[in-house]
């Protein structure tokens, strides 16, 4: 059994306040000293790992920078959810996948058409969900553009529990990154 450590605080807190900078840097929507503060709550919640590893800066560096990521990335995608351009749902990420199966001039003839089974209306977002998709799809790890690709698009049953899981993470992945791609797009034109 490892004897415990006395944690300095303040050197924690300096150690934060370097990460929470670096962050904030590259993430618009959070401020240092939120972002601070998360990863010290986060630091006081998991303070055994802390402890394990308090005379290895890199180490608590990563864990900051870690907890710090994703509490901007939740940030991010907080203000993606309540702002006033479209939001991809990760049902509506699963639909654009699923028009992969056609081709274009296919999919041309059904833009804007009634679906005579459901008498729904076919709108002409597919085609742009389509796009935002095939450029999410290039940002996720292969795991997860490989899981998407088998279920949706080939329509191959995932059966073991671990993939199925994974699966349902690569969805939400998937929607979040064509969230971006949209916003990036709009905010480049």
């Amino acid at each position: 059994m490892q004897p415990k450590v006395e944690l300095d605080w303040e050197y924690l807190s300096g150690l934060a306040d370097k990460v929470a900078h670096n962050i904030a840097e590259k993430w618009s929507v959070v401020e240092k000293n939120d972002v601070k503060q998360e990863i010290l709550l986060h630091a006081y919640k998991h303070r055994p790992v802390i402890e394990v590893n308090y005379w290895k800066e890199d180490i608590l560096w990563k864990i900051f920078q870690k907890a710090g990521t994703q509490y901007a990335s939740k940030e991010r995608n907080y203000r993606d959810l309540l702002d006033d351009q479209y939001y991809y749902t990760p049902d509506e990420a699963k639909a654009a996948l699923k028009t992969f199966i056609f081709t274009d001039e296919e999919l041309g003839t059904m833009v804007g058409r009634h679906d005579d089974l459901l008498k729904s209306r076919v709108t002409d977002n597919l085609v742009t969900a389509r796009i935002d998709a095939t450029l999410a799809l290039n940002k996720l790890n292969e795991r997860y553009r490989q899981l998407l690709l088998r279920r949706y698009v080939y329509g191959l049953p995932v059966s073991d529990h671990a993939d199925r899981q994974a699966l349902s993470r690569a969805v939400v992945s998937l929607a979040q990154q064509m969230n971006r791609t949209l916003r990036t797009r709009r905010s480049a034109a």
